[in-house]
């Protein structure tokens, strides 16, 4: 088992990870008769997304001998009517200008080939911005 999902009344959820011990909430999302104090699961799935793409290109980054150390992302999520749905996700990563041109092109394939990246539907657009700026 990988996580436990409880949900605790008033649209929250409180989601456990089995191994660690760590928690987390989610609410539902103003715009969907939520409080919005908390990730939403939709935000959570494209915060997942940006959370891969950094920790795969990490996995990457040892093979090259490439230090990522304190890249970030910027996460914006965007929803569908009919069927209420995410539409796009916006990832905008800011990483170390002293990557090589080489390791760059190497970084962008790994991030753009993710596990999350291939399990989200095609129908989702993934617009991921490259930023050399660290």
């Amino acid at each position: 088992m990988t996580s436990k999902v409880t949900y605790n009344g008033d649209l929250r959820t409180t989601c456990e990870h089995i191994h660690s011990g760590d928690t987390f909430i989610t609410d539902a999302p103003v715009d969907n008769t939520g409080l919005g104090k908390a990730f939403s699961p939709t935000d959570t799935v494209a915060t997942g997304l940006a959370s891969c793409i950094l920790t795969m290109m990490g996995i990457k980054s040892r093979d090259l001998d490439a230090d990522l150390t304190n890249a970030f992302a910027k996460v914006a999520k965007h929803m569908a009517a009919n069927p209420r749905k995410i539409s796009k996700i916006e990832i905008e990563l800011s990483l170390p200008a002293s990557a090589s041109e080489k390791d760059r092109k190497i970084l962008i394939h790994t991030a753009n080939t993710c596990p999350v990246h291939f399990s989200l539907h095609p129908d989702i657009v993934k617009e991921i911005t490259f930023n050399w700026v660290l």
